[in-house]
């Protein structure tokens, strides 16, 4: 016949057993929001990335129009000279020939450069949980001087 040793006591209470299964719950959980911060902020981080694209050839395109009634008036200086109507009219046309949508714009110019400011409110990944449901406001900023002579 088989002699088995003493069950050894751990000194543990049986009221312990199972309470590693809140703390596993709690660091899956830990775990879970983490993945998703990191999943908004990327997708947060691609719209300003497009926003800032789009912001940025608005601001070429502006630069690239000259006002003519000045040139000709004037004649060809060291800079090609820009207003704001100038500006305005050649971010407008920009826009509308792309595929990306702003909700808002402005353009402000000096003579040489222009100043071009994009916004657009997007929706991003897991929004409803970070954000309460609503948008992400990305505003750009993007700035161009009009191309020199000589």
């Amino acid at each position: 016949m088989a002699t088995y040793a003493p069950r050894v006591r751990t000194g543990r209470d049986d009221s312990e057993r199972g309470s590693t299964l809140p703390f596993v719950l709690v660091c899956w959980l830990v775990a879970a929001l983490m993945v998703f911060g990191a999943i908004a902020a990327s997708d947060a981080f691609l719209e300003q990335q497009e926003v800032q694209a789009v912001c940025d050839g608005a601001a070429l395109a502006a630069a690239n129009q000259a006002d003519e009634a000045a040139l000709y008036a004037d004649g060809v200086g060291t800079e090609l000279p820009l207003t704001r109507a100038s500006a305005q009219a050649a971010v407008a046309d920009q826009l509308d020939s792309g595929a990306s949508a702003l909700d808002a714009w402005s353009t402000e110019t000096d003579g040489a450069e222009v100043t071009v400011r994009c916004t657009r409110f997007v929706d991003i990944a897991f929004g409803w949980l970070f954000l309460g449901g609503q948008q992400l406001k990305r505003t750009a900023t993007a700035s161009a001087r009009a191309p020199t002579l000589g």
